[in-house]
């Protein structure tokens, strides 16, 4: 039963931080989520709910490139990978989501990871 309530706590959380953070086309937002395995990132022009670019754990190019590494070195390929892609899309600036978790961690090291990429938020 605490696992149902934590993740619906953070669903609430997640709800109350997109009453601020909204997406357009001239700054899309990147969203975040962790699970227990792995963590996933996505690039979403909220005006027409589409999502321009993405990069996880779970990509067949990225899997082997994340894989012995720590989830933290995880998380900075992962931050890394996707400010690449959205380069390539010609996407420069983004609005940090960061999905109800806290900024610590795993969410963090793909923050800096993004950064460091050439992504500004």
């Amino acid at each position: 039963m605490a696992n149902k309530n934590r993740a619906l706590a953070r669903e609430r959380r997640h709800l109350r931080v997109r009453k601020q953070v909204f997406g357009n086309p001239e700054r899309p937002r990147l969203n975040v989520f962790k699970s227990l395995t792995g963590i996933y990132a996505q690039i979403i022009d909220d005006m027409d709910g589409n999502t321009l670019v993405s990069a996880s754990t779970v990509d067949k190019d990225l899997r082997e490139k994340v894989k012995g590494l720590k989830k933290t070195e995880q998380a900075k390929a992962i931050g890394q990978a996707i400010a690449e892609r959205a380069k390539s899309k010609g996407i420069s600036s983004v609005v940090f989501d960061r999905g109800g978790f806290r900024y610590t961690g795993r969410i963090k090291a793909l923050a800096d990871g993004a950064r460091e990429g050439g992504l500004q938020f």
